[in-house]
């Protein structure tokens, strides 16, 4: 049994079969079958936004199909006919995922239609890189980094399969979702 980090192999591949047997207390991701260590548990601003974001889309969707998940939530993204042999499993700060059936127990299986990290200095280069391309080949139609020293929102949106740059948002505007044509968000509420 897998108990901690140090029994792994960090240059190894692995897949999400393998995943679901570590019993470590550390949260990890799989990028790509690589173990990445997750941050330190993230520091009073990363939360204070996350919850703030959440807040809006737990509101706006109490009575839509739609619903948002927080971290910790496992995200399996390249679907595989076989959900074991998935190599990218990650965990987003915020999602907002429609279809029922990507959801089960064990978290998503596909794409949400969007995912929204803030960055902390130790994750800054995965989530502005490594989760980018990731999230732009798995078909996130909506993807946001959201940086709490700036007061900053980037927002991505997909098309022909490439991430555009829709517009960096700043600490009082509004941000409208894409994939809610008519609803947006207030950041003097996000960054307050």
């Amino acid at each position: 049994m897998i108990t901690s980090l140090d029994q792994l192999d960090l240059d190894k591949t692995y897949t999400y079969a393998d995943y679901l047997k570590w019993q470590i207390d550390e949260y990890v991701e799989l990028i790509r079958g690589k173990i990445v260590r997750m941050s330190p548990a993230p520091n009073t601003s990363h939360q204070t936004i996350s919850l703030n974001i959440a807040g809006e889309f737990y509101s706006y969707l109490k009575s839509k199909s739609c619903n948002a998940f927080i971290a910790p939530f496992d995200v399996r993204l390249k679907r595989t006919e076989n959900d074991e042999e998935t190599i990218t499993v990650v965990q987003p700060d915020i999602c907002i995922i429609c279809d029922p059936s990507k959801l089960d127990e064990k978290g998503c299986h596909g794409a949400p239609e969007l995912i929204i990290e803030i960055l902390s200095p130790s994750t800054r280069k995965k989530d502005i890189k490594d989760k980018f391309e990731l999230y732009q080949e798995a078909g996130v139609l909506e993807y946001w980094i959201v940086s709490a020293i700036e007061q900053i929102i980037d927002v991505f949106i997909l098309k022909d399969g490439k991430y555009v740059l829709l517009q960096k948002y700043v600490s009082d505007e509004l941000v409208p979702v894409s994939i809610f044509p008519g609803f947006s968000i207030d950041l003097k509420d996000i960054f307050k």
